[in-house]
Formats: structure tokens, C-alpha cells, sequence
């Protein structure tokens, strides 16, 4: 069992229609919207403001009337992770079994995800409940490359899309929580 290393960027995005027609005329086309709910989990002893790194998170996501159990470790920063996935057939008891690892649920992730290809890179812009308009660039890489490299060489991809955005270092849970606790 090997798990995959998922290397991203993320963008808050000004104006989600600009946005489109940029990534349009480079030929990458987004698909219908998918909605996610997803339940983020984090060890009990891990609060807000603690280091992420090394620290495995849980996920919980349903999409399509399918849930989605995904545990990431980030290596380098947040943004650079560790991934194993798998499907499973039973939300609540899943739920469950996530609780009895030891995590505790932290923040409800609720978006519109619309997503796209550009070689081996997937492009998704996301609408996300209290948090904003974003767009993620993520790689699947194997070994041989740190997430620090593949996150720089993403980051000029964004560029010559004329992504007008503000890139963020934080994971969803972390905007959304940012977000309420400013209310």
C-alpha cells in the first residue's frame, strides 16, 4: 500500500467569471458543479494554531449519495500531503470508527467544486460556505521531487493562466473556522 502525495496551490479568487474565461482560452474547461460535504476530523490532542505538519487529519466526504474517507499527513506545509483514500459504504458507521481512531470532528467543509484537467494536473474552483471563491492546482508526484518544488513550478502555472488571485496557505477547515470565529 503506497500512499500518494498530493502537492497543491490554492487562490482566493476575485471574480470566478474572469477566472473561467482565463482558464478557457488556454483550453481548460470546467465541469457542471459537484457538491462535497465534508467533515473534517483532527487527532484530540491537535487544536488550531498547533503545527500541521506530521499530523495525520481525517475527512469524511459525501458526494453523489458516496462517501469518501480520507486520511492526509503534511510533510512540507499544508499544502503538501501524505494521501490515502478509499471509498466506503456506510457515512455513520465510518463516522464512528474515525472517532474511535481518536480524532474528533473540527469544521464542516460544504462547497461547489467544478473541476478540469491540464495534462497531469487537475484544476478545481471551489465555492466554499464562509470562506470565498477558490482555485486549487493540485500534482499526484512520486518520489524525487519535494512538494516545495512541484508547489513553485504550479505557482508559475497559475501565472501564465493570469489567475487574478491572492494565493492562501491555509486548508479549507482552517479559512471556514477564520471565518466564523471573525463573525
Amino acid at each position: 500500500m503506497t500512499a500518494v502525495r498530493e502537492i497543491e496551490v490554492k487562490y482566493r479568487i476575485r471574480d470566478a467569471a474572469v477566472l473561467e474565461s482565463n482558464l478557457a482560452v488556454h483550453g481548460i474547461v470546467l465541469s457542471a458543479p459537484v457538491h462535497q460535504d465534508d467533515q473534517a476530523y483532527a487527532p484530540r490532542e491537535w487544536r488550531y494554531g498547533m503545527s500541521k505538519i506530521g499530523v495525520p487529519f481525517a475527512r469524511l466526504r459525501t458526494q453523489n449519495g458516496r462517501y469518501v474517507f480520507t486520511v492526509k499527513r503534511p510533510v512540507e506545509n499544508e499544502m503538501s500531503c501524505l494521501e490515502y483514500e478509499t471509498e466506503v459504504s456506510d457515512r455513520e458507521q465510518m463516522h464512528g470508527a474515525i472517532l474511535a481512531m481518536g480524532f474528533v470532528p473540527t469544521v464542516r467543509i460544504v462547497k461547489n467544486r467544478r473541476t478540469a484537467r491540464s495534462g497531469e494536473l487537475s484544476v478545481c474552483l471551489d465555492e466554499v460556505d464562509h470562506a470565498g471563491v477558490f482555485l486549487e492546482i493540485e500534482a499526484v508526484i512520486g518520489p524525487g521531487r519535494t512538494g516545495l518544488d512541484v508547489q513553485s513550478d504550479l505557482d508559475t502555472f497559475a501565472a501564465r493562466l493570469s489567475v487574478d488571485g491572492q494565493r492562501v496557505s491555509d486548508t479549507y477547515d482552517s479559512l471556514i473556522r477564520e471565518a466564523l470565529v471573525d463573525r
